[in-house]
């Protein structure tokens, strides 16, 4: 059987690690990024870097397409030297980025019109387990764009939930993984913020909480880069102030209402617009504690 040549549009802390997993599998892997030590890392790793996404597609059976959001995966894709205008018919393109469904359909018709398949697949999981090929993808497309996502699904993932043939179903599931998610680190950012307010041990408490019915996913991996004051991006405000965004923008075209969601979601914008968009998620913790005149580990030394 044929091997699957892969490119790697997007080469952060997920697509490095997706990159890597890949050629772990055995794959041919080619990427692109706009940051060359991104590149460097595909390179030292055995992939075979590009400047820009037609170079990177060019012999691709699968396009995998990890960056931020709508608006780029529009770009790499159709824009100039973007993938689509080299990848060639019956290729297909895994889409990663959270956006709404309804991005998601008009990327992929666009797509059709290529001859080209589009899988509608955000992704879950963290870097870490990019990097071990241990992702949980939400997954939608048709029954051929599945069968050629194949080789590279079964190398980057653990779980791929194959959720119907429409595109849009995976990203609206993903969704709700996020509003999920935005709350719960604005919960337990709120959380470990408070017990500090109550001159409580904060690393006594987050041993206790954890072995408790309050703890979360969430709050068993975020605090503990509070603990350390240890705000290097792993995954920035700015992820959360979009995607709880696409939350509310949908809520409101449902006419469903979201108080929590949208709560957690002016959180997440209070934190960008006080100066901390690119750091960790859990600033959020950092904006309380400036709220309330706490000291935080590691906050003393930002001032």
């Amino acid at each position: 059987m044929k091997q699957s040549n892969i490119a790697v549009v997007g080469l952060g802390s997920m697509g490095q690690g997706m990159a890597r997993s890949l050629l772990r599998a055995g794959l041919h892997v080619s990427g692109c990024d706009i940051n060359p030590a991104a590149l460097e890392g595909l390179k030292a790793s055995g992939g075979h870097p590009f400047a820009t996404p037609a170079q990177a597609c060019e012999n691709a059976d699968v396009a995998v397409i990890v960056v931020v959001n709508a608006a780029q995966t529009e770009s790499v894709l159709f824009g100039p030297d973007g993938a689509v205008a080299v990848l060639k018919p019956g290729s297909v393109i895994i889409s990663s980025a959270t956006m709404s469904p309804a991005d998601a359909k008009a990327l992929a018709a666009r797509a059709a019109e290529k001859d080209i398949h589009f899988l509608d697949a955000p992704i879950s999981g963290g870097a870490a387990k990019a990097g071990e090929g241990k992702l949980t993808v939400m997954a939608s497309g048709s029954m051929e764009a599945f069968a050629k996502a194949k080789p590279a699904l079964d190398a980057m993932a653990e779980t791929v939930y194959e959720l119907g043939d429409a595109v849009g179903i995976g990203s609206s599931f993903k969704i709700v993984n996020q509003l999920l998610a935005g709350v719960h680190i604005a919960a337990a950012c709120e959380a470990i913020t408070f017990a500090r307010s109550l001159d409580l041990d904060i690393t006594r408490v987050f041993e206790v909480i954890t072995k408790s019915a309050g703890n979360s996913w969430m709050f068993e991996n975020r605090v503990p880069r509070v603990l350390a004051g240890d705000y290097a991006p792993r995954s920035a405000v700015s992820i959360f102030t979009k995607d709880l965004g696409i939350v509310s923008d949908l809520g409101r075209k449902q006419k469903f209402p979201l108080p929590v969601a949208s709560a957690a979601l002016q959180l997440f914008v209070m934190t960008e617009a006080a100066g901390m968009g690119g750091d960790d998620d859990a600033s959020v913790a950092r904006l309380l504690a400036r709220i309330a005149g706490i000291d935080l580990p590691g906050m003393k030394e930002e001032i």
